[in-house]
C-alpha cells in the first residue's frame, strides 16, 4: 500500500516540477532577451505601455 501511495505522489510531483522549472526558465530567457533587445536598439520607437 505504501508503494502505491509513493508512486502516486511521484507521478504528481514530477510533472508539476517539470512544468514549474520550464516556466521559470522561460521567464529568465524572456527577460534576458528583452534586455538584449533594448540594449541593441537604444532610442527606438518602442513605447513603454502601462500594465
Amino acid at each position: 500500500m505504501a508503494g502505491a501511495i509513493a508512486l502516486i505522489v511521484v507521478m504528481i510531483l514530477i510533472p508539476v516540477g517539470l512544468l514549474m522549472s520550464g516556466a521559470a526558465a522561460s521567464a529568465i530567457l524572456g527577460e534576458f532577451l528583452r534586455r538584449d533587445g533594448v540594449a541593441r536598439h537604444p532610442g527606438s520607437e518602442l513605447l513603454e505601455l502601462d500594465d
